[in-house]
């Protein structure tokens, strides 16, 4: 922690506190209130901890009134131009972009672990057929638990390390197995010839019975969507994994907690929502409709995939994520779905509307992302699980700084009790 050069003080009656203030290298200056419980007797409510700071952490940085976003230090614009997924995963684990080679033995690691326990198919098995994709992977990441006994013990650096690598490996393959099994279609094994996004997609649309082959556009694409939804600071689901991570629990437990937490339709479950959204209006006609709801106050209805909870300003993963979008349309040949135009018309109002633009609600990358997902073939349902599997190496840097940080505690929140005070307890008779 770096050093504390100024303080803060709080009056509570006749008496004083002063805490420590620390300032990062990005962002507003912090509080230390650890003491607060045990020099004041007092604790604060931050409902959401929207103000309140539960870790240090190096790997990503937002500044959502200035619309940016650093992984490392480095903006989100620069990387998902330059780079690609795996060195992305390389950047957030290890802190640095890697050299030549350690992107070469990073690579054929991560290739060399993309099959899954041959047993594991077995344990599909156990699932309905029409269960949701997103309810098998809970299930599935927190048994590797059972399969992978040797990478669970967390004081072990180098089972730390083995339980990173099967996890960003894995996780594709288990999603597309959750696809396949959801629509009764065989399981795909991944191919080492394939690139990371390449593979998820060739396991998710070949079929034994013909060749697939990836195309260049949709493979670009995934591999977009996949390093836009890699890290975005100590969101629900990373402050899941944290959380649970701070009990000591194994990293496989951790990340299924994740997943667990993702599926909420506020978190993980926006893109798919959005898209749910545009179907509903269903022709461009009806959108003047919608537009008059989402400005009446007393109207329970909010468009979906505008706005952000953290940037008031755009969104810098959307800017990227609409250029992708309009490639694979494009590639796709589909300008003419109603879909797709209720869409273009809605972005092109929310970009233009005085409304809009007041309130900053500017199309995020959710509203791009289940358009192109919808238009590669995937099925809504499976909006969720591929941004749990491009989330997965955040989750795993994120819990390997934790574990690292000899500050960490077990997470345990307060409250502010509101129930009865003490009372005595009555016999039946007497109630």
């Amino acid at each position: 922690m770096a050093d504390s050069t100024k303080s803060a003080t709080l009056k509570l009656g006749d008496k004083e506190i002063d805490f420590p203030v620390y300032s990062p290298t990005l962002g507003p200056d912090v509080v230390d209130i650890s003491k607060l419980y045990a020099q004041g007797d007092i604790f604060t409510y931050d409902p959401g901890f929207t103000s309140t700071a539960a870790c240090e952490s190096a790997i990503t940085f937002i500044d959502g009134d200035k619309g940016e976003l650093l992984h490392r230090g480095y903006p989100i614009e620069q990387l998902a131009e330059h780079s690609h997924f795996l060195e992305l995963c390389y950047l957030l684990l290890y802190g640095e972009l890697p050299s030549a080679s350690q992107m070469t033995d990073f690579e054929t690691r991560v290739t060399r672990h993309t099959m899954v326990h041959e047993q594991m198919h077995n344990f599909f098995r156990g699932f309905r057929r029409d269960a949701h994709p997103m309810a098998t992977m809970v299930g599935v990441v927190g048994a590797m638990s059972a399969f992978y006994h040797d990478s669970t013990d967390i004081s072990d650096p180098w089972q730390r390390e083995v339980a990173a690598i099967r996890m960003i490996a894995k996780l594709p393959t288990i999603a597309s197995m959750a696809y396949k099994y959801s629509i009764g279609q065989p399981f795909v094994y991944p191919k080492n010839t394939h690139s990371y996004a390449g593979n998820f997609l060739h396991m998710c649309f070949a079929v034994p019975a013909e060749d697939y082959v990836v195309d260049p556009v949709l493979e670009k694409a995934m591999d977009r969507i996949m390093m836009l939804h890699a890290d975005h600071e100590q969101n629900a689901s990373t402050s899941t994994v944290r959380l649970a991570g701070s009990s000591g629990a194994n990293p496989f437990a951790c990340i299924a907690a994740g997943i667990a937490c993702l599926w909420g339709p506020a978190h993980g479950g926006a893109n798919q929502a959005c898209l749910e959204m545009l179907r509903e209006i269903g022709t461009v006609d009806r959108i003047p409709e919608f537009i008059a709801r989402a400005k009446d106050k007393d109207d329970p209805f909010r468009l979906m995939g505008f706005g952000h909870r953290v940037y008031k300003n755009f969104d810098p993963r959307a800017k990227v994520m609409k250029e992708s979008a309009d490639e694979v349309l494009a590639l796709m040949g589909i300008h003419n779905n109603p879909t797709l135009q209720v869409a273009k018309e809605l972005e092109r109002i929310a970009l233009e509307d005085d409304y809009f633009i007041s309130k900053k609600l500017y199309p995020n990358v959710d509203f791009y992302s289940g358009i192109i997902l919808d238009a590669m073939g995937f099925p809504t349902s499976m909006f969720t699980p591929i941004f749990a599997l491009s989330r997965t190496v955040g989750w795993i840097s994120q819990w390997k700084e934790m574990i690292a940080d000899k500050n960490q505690r077990i997470g345990r929140p307060r409250q502010l009790y509101i129930g009865e005070a003490r009372r005595d307890y009555k016999d039946l008779s007497g109630r």
